[in-house]
């Protein structure tokens, strides 16, 4: 796939999410067990669950620059701030790019930070360059919150300025109070380039944007997922070094048979541990064709990858469900046919070579999932909702 095209992967993304939404929902079936647990926020990416059962929501932000947001929401659905003003901005196509994914173990909460506005529009159409002044230093990067208990259940939150993001920048490590009682610690983890040089013939300066945008752990391992670059880095968690685990390439697209091109980029979004496995799923870019998209099994030791799931259209999200079985998993698809404004799916897959068993197909733009012992709780980034499915 060319960069234009994987760019068109967010144009097309927004003006579905703005235009399509009723069509979205007026045309699904009725295969819709889920009801809106909460509602108002603000582009929510990633959903996990605190140790004391609140789930914790990653948010995107607004258009004001570093808006990005992590929420705390408890059992009755009551949402409060953990920590805001956190680095976001619009990239080069007006998107909103901001916080993109968690992992919380014992009371350290890594957040990953997304793109921002790390990269500006370049003179041809498709084409990048390096913005002279972002928003945030720290755009692309992992930052980690150490926060207590208390602080889980009853914080009315933290908020970060510009001068404390140069502050981590400059490797200080911050103890933040907020006038209730209440402090926190902040530590700039890693920090990832913000673009890296994607030289064209007839523009040499162009650019491509990372985009991290799925975060775990293993030992003292973190494991980012970065659909611009089409990588898995791995991170020291002490250290704070990078290494490229692996890399998924592009795939012919099969609409121009015989022409070498345009691909399919791999776009990797989402990433989980799974018995000392990672595991992916690659979005698959424009003009996201049915059965194109997947989930794929690294080895975090060999970077060594073979698809797991296959068959799947925009994945974004996989659970493994250990309690039915020990090769049983849920799959997300943001959209099952996203050119024509179709609704998400929601599959389960008792075996990795399924088939699988839709249980819901009428979700708008789901974006993660999580569950606890008697629902399933599934985010949309763009109706900004966290939807409850029972039984799962």
């Amino acid at each position: 796939m060319t960069k234009q095209s994987q760019r068109f992967t967010g144009i097309v993304v927004t003006i579905l999410a703005l235009a399509a939404s009723f069509a979205w929902a007026a045309t699904a079936t009725a295969q819709c067990p889920g009801t809106t647990f909460t509602g108002g926020l603000q582009l929510p990416s990633k959903i996990i669950q605190g140790s004391k059962g609140n789930l914790i929501v990653a948010e995107s932000g607004t258009f004001a620059p570093n808006s990005g947001r992590v929420s705390i929401i408890d059992a009755q659905g009551n949402r409060r701030t953990l920590v805001d003003g956190l680095p976001s901005g619009l990239n080069e196509i007006g998107e909103v790019a901001g916080t993109s994914g968690l992992y919380l173990q014992g009371r350290t909460l890594y957040i990953l930070n997304g793109e921002g506005d790390a990269t500006l529009a370049g003179p041809i159409p498709g084409t990048e360059v390096p913005n002279p002044a972002p928003s945030s230093p720290i755009l692309s990067s992992i930052i980690a919150l150490h926060f207590s208990d208390e602080a889980e259940n009853t914080t009315s939150g933290f908020t970060l300025s510009i001068a404390d993001h140069q502050a981590l920048k400059n490797g200080e490590k911050l103890k933040l109070e907020n006038g209730q009682g209440d402090k926190t610690t902040v530590e700039l983890i890693a920090d990832f380039a913000d673009y890296t040089s994607d030289s064209l013939p007839f523009f040499p300066p162009n650019v491509r944007h990372s985009n991290p945008y799925g975060i775990t752990k293993i030992g003292e391992g973190l494991f980012v997922s970065d659909g611009g670059q089409n990588a898995v880095y791995a991170v020291d968690a002490h250290t704070g070094a990078i290494s490229t685990l692996t890399t998924s390439p592009s795939i012919a697209n099969p609409l121009f048979p015989g022409f070498g091109g345009p691909f399919i980029e791999a776009v990797p979004d989402s990433i989980r541990e799974s018995d000392g496995q990672l595991l992916v799923t690659l979005l698959r870019g424009f003009p996201f064709l049915a059965g194109n998209a997947s989930v794929m099994k690294v080895d975090p030791s060999s970077g060594a990858t073979t698809v797991m799931i296959g068959g799947l259209t925009s994945a974004i999200d996989v659970l493994p469900v250990k309690e039915k079985a020990s090769n049983s998993h849920l799959t997300l698809e943001i959209s099952t046919n996203l050119l024509g404004g179709s609704p998400g799916r929601l599959q389960h897959f008792a075996t990795p070579a399924g088939p699988g068993t839709v249980i819901s197909n009428c979700l708008i733009s789901p974006s993660s999932m999580v569950r606890d012992k008697d629902n399933l709780y599934v985010t949309e980034i763009f109706t900004g909702r966290v939807m409850r499915i029972p039984g799962l």
